[in-house]
């Protein structure tokens, strides 16, 4: 994710310079796409995406497994293994795919530049789908990798292309990937894990500097953040209902969150949320709170806990008592084992994993009674992030990325006990 601090200017300058280099990666990320059916949206300018004329994606009812985390019991991480990676006894880690090489043995496609946020999904042969955005400029988009059910890599390939700065993004309850695009004019795609169905643009979700994206199953709502210094925490309130039972995101009311002092929240409906005049979203209201880069954000169990790299917080937003708090400040911490705070996931017993961009590269658990659980650690991935936090159905894989560094974009698979079924 693009950080709101100082260090973005020379990230951005490393970004946008050395156009020739720049080519050769695009021209290789969208490369050997091992699914014809993979998703062609149209180039993040708010226009509906070519779906066939489709306004909803299909609902694949997989359950996954009840579960009960474990996380609370794991010990300290030991030292690092070839690949610099740290986990703690009774852990093990593989590199499961490198940017510009193929992924599964083979197949002729190639894993993105820059992967950014991720999330799995169950499929019906008992495996799973990991999906991850690629934050690369002007050729972003989507990459898959596909396990059975034993973990073993079987396929890979592209299920959003021609979209841009593909950051995070969102899993839906309907088994749905949301992918924000993190510029001026940004908006938020709709992609099929499977590659079966074009991915459709949801202009609806707003237009401004999408983060990440997570959908309340339960008041069917969509709450989203703003990666910029005065960005905005906003919540979409669909229209009706689809036909799978959850949020139709084609149309409803996107609003803007006003908290108190006390932390209560008022909603702010924004009269132009597509930014059609001249007006920025985020400016439309001017009793909206501002919060200092709006990152990652998960809905778990009624509460909605999303991270702001700007300050070093982890905010946690109850949806029944609207009411916001902060769950981890870095900057008033007697030991800030967590900073640079930016992607998150919830484990099934309600721990936050935070990944960190920089810091110490670490995915750093808050245990519900407050404690820090550092999971995993990064050595020798210096001028990086961990991006893309997920745990796969059993709960036993956890999935990440090193998103640039002197190794490239890596992808990572830490497994252990980090669950147990219920």
């Amino acid at each position: 994710m693009a950080t709101t601090s100082s260090r973005a200017l020379p990230r951005r300058a490393i970004l946008l310079s050395g156009l020739a280099g720049l080519a050769v990666l695009l021209s290789r990320s969208v490369a050997g796409c091992s699914k014809n059916t993979a998703a062609v949206a149209t180039a993040g300018d708010g226009t509906a995406a070519d779906a066939g004329g489709e306004t909803e994606m299909p609902y694949r009812a997989i359950a996954r497994p009840a579960l009960v985390s474990t996380i609370a019991a794991i010990g300290p991480l030991g030292e690092p293994d070839a690949n610099g990676v740290r986990v703690p006894e009774g852990f093990t880690a593989r590199i499961v795919a490198r940017s510009n090489r193929p992924v599964v043995e083979g197949k002729s496609f190639e894993w993105h530049p820059m992967p950014d946020g991720g999330a799995t999904f169950p499929t019906e042969d008992g495996g799973f789908i990991y999906v991850s955005n690629s934050e690369l400029p002007f050729a972003g988009g989507v990459g898959a990798i596909r396990f059975d059910a034993a973990g073993k890599l079987v396929d890979a390939y592209r299920i959003l292309e021609g979209t841009n700065v593909n950051c995070a993004g969102g899993p839906t309850p309907w088994n749905t990937w949301l992918s924000c695009e993190e510029v001026y004019r940004g908006q938020v795609y709709e992609c099929d894990p499977w590659g079966e169905h074009a991915a459709i643009v949801r202009p609806a979700l707003g237009t401004f500097k999408h983060e990440a994206a997570a959908v309340d199953p339960i008041a069917h709502r969509v709450y989203l953040t703003e990666d910029e210094p005065d960005g905005c925490f906003y919540r979409f309130v669909p229209a009706a209902l689809g036909a799978h039972g959850f949020a139709n995101l084609t149309a409803g009311t996107l609003e803007v969150a006003e908290v108190g002092a006390d932390g209560a929240v008022t909603w702010h409906a924004l009269p132009d949320p597509l930014f059609e005049g001249d007006v920025p979203t985020r400016a439309q209201i001017g009793a909206a709170t501002r919060f200092d880069g709006g990152e990652g954000i998960w809905w778990h169990d009624g509460v909605v806990y999303f991270t702001t790299k700007g300050d070093d917080h982890v905010r946690a937003y109850d949806t029944r008592a609207a009411r916001i708090s902060v769950l981890y400040d870095a900057r008033t911490a007697t030991d800030p084992i967590l900073t640079g705070v930016d992607n998150v996931t919830v484990s099934a017993s309600g721990d936050v994993l935070v990944a960190e961009d920089g810091g110490d590269m670490q995915v750093v658990a808050i245990l519900p009674s407050g404690e820090l659980k550092p999971l995993v650690q990064l050595v020798g991935y210096e001028d990086s992030e961990i991006t893309g936090p997920a745990f796969d159905p059993s709960g036993t894989r956890l999935y990440f990325s090193s998103q640039r560094g002197p190794k490239g974009g890596t992808t990572f698979e830490i497994q252990g006990p980090f669950h147990r079924p219920a």
